[in-house]
């Protein structure tokens, strides 16, 4: 009959059966990730809006790149003068120069692309400019996959563009054919990261899981609790003496039966601002900027300053920069009928005056060079052009 338990009786139906302790096993492991969305929207609320990393990430490119000095070339001559150049120093009435490439700089950061609407006038020239949300555009492909056209949606209306009307600047993606990657959406992980870091140090002080201390009673004889009246007395005391920036370092009273036990952080409550310090390089390393340049701690790739602030410029600024002004320039270059050039101008870039200066020694002392030779290596128009 002990055997019993171990045989099955034909045509009986056998339970199923699992451990006691599998529930709690498996409650007791690691729960999914939860990861905010990675639309447009999302992230930009997350990781520029909610993000003071991403942030001035951002600000710092589209500042920089919107300040540099542009020059102009038409048909391989250097203008001074430019219609292109005017009407890039006031685009429409609400925006400067700077304004409205901050804006196009900025939505390249933050959603990968950027769109500009060209305004013209009765005579088919161009009189203002004007950059567009990329959250409420679309693209409209053709029969042959090249854009056809532009929705732009806002209050639940559409209006469609003609896709020679916009100017769309966007950044590689590998995987999409229409639309750029962000720089935001490789650092959407860190951003995250970094969000949760900064509301479980909130969540810390709001409900003081760490407390500096606490005082313990023991009672006269080493037992007992305190009564009503002298837990009133004692709460009102620390309250009144003890708490608040005026009352920092005094020492405690303690009567009979108080003994203080001071507490403090955890090594593991302690590797959060470790966690969080590594999730701000990822995003500053995300978006091109040298963590020193943003005050983040613990980076020492460039000795100082002043270099990571020309390796800014030279490997995310100016190529940034040169690539938006020659989309830009080919671009109204096919509406004007005309062969426009647009570059920054390195020769008025702060941070490059070091480098500017060892190449003008440089080709200045090279013999073998004519005036006109020299002229041109370092960007410069012949005499004849300004004569």
């Amino acid at each position: 009959m002990g055997l019993k338990i171990f045989r099955k009786s034909k045509g009986e139906v056998v339970e199923a059966k699992a451990s006691a302790a599998a529930r709690v096993a498996v409650w007791g492991s690691v729960g999914r990730v939860a990861w905010s969305p990675r639309d447009t929207v999302s992230l930009t609320r997350n990781g520029f809006q909610g993000n003071p990393v991403g942030f001035r990430a951002v600000r710092l490119i589209a500042e920089a790149a919107a300040a540099l000095p542009l020059l102009c070339w038409e048909d391989g001559q250097r203008m001074e003068t430019h219609p292109l150049l005017a009407l890039l120093a006031r685009p429409n009435q609400a925006q400067g120069r700077a304004e409205l490439l901050e804006a196009v700089y900025a939505q390249l950061m933050l959603a990968g692309n950027a769109y500009l609407e060209a305004v013209q006038g009765a005579d088919g020239a161009l009189i203002e400019l004007h950059v567009l949300r990329s959250d409420r555009i679309s693209l409209v492909p053709g029969a042959d996959g090249w854009p056809m056209a532009y929705d732009y949606v806002v209050g639940g209306r559409t209006h469609r563009y003609a896709a020679e009307g916009i100017c769309h600047i966007k950044t590689f993606h590998p995987h999409d054919d229409h639309y750029g990657l962000a720089p935001l959406q490789a650092a959407a992980t860190a951003i995250d990261v970094h969000n949760a870091a900064a509301r479980w140090s909130k969540a810390l002080l709001d409900n003081a899981a760490r407390p500096s201390g606490a005082i313990v009673y023991r009672g006269v004889d080493g037992a007992g609790a305190m009564s009503d009246d002298q837990f009133t007395r004692l709460q009102e005391e620390l309250e009144t003496h003890h708490q608040g920036a005026r009352n920092a370092g005094r020492p405690m009273l303690l009567e009979g039966g108080l003994d203080w036990k001071p507490m403090g952080f955890s090594p593991s409550d302690m590797e959060f601002q470790k966690t969080k310090e590594a999730a701000a390089r990822d995003i500053a390393l995300a978006f091109g900027v040298p963590p020193m340049l943003l005050g983040i701690p613990g980076d020492a790739t460039y000795a100082n300053y002043a270099e990571a602030n020309r390796a800014f410029y030279r490997l995310t600024v100016l190529p940034l920069a040169q690539k938006v002004m020659a989309h830009l320039a080919n671009w109204m270059s096919s509406i004007g009928g005309v062969s426009v050039d647009l570059a920054p101008d390195l020769d008025q870039v702060p941070a490059l005056a070091t480098e500017r200066d060892s190449q003008w020694r440089r080709i200045a002392e090279a013999d073998f060079l004519t005036e006109a030779e020299k002229r041109r290596l370092l960007g410069l128009p012949d005499r004849s052009a300004n004569a």
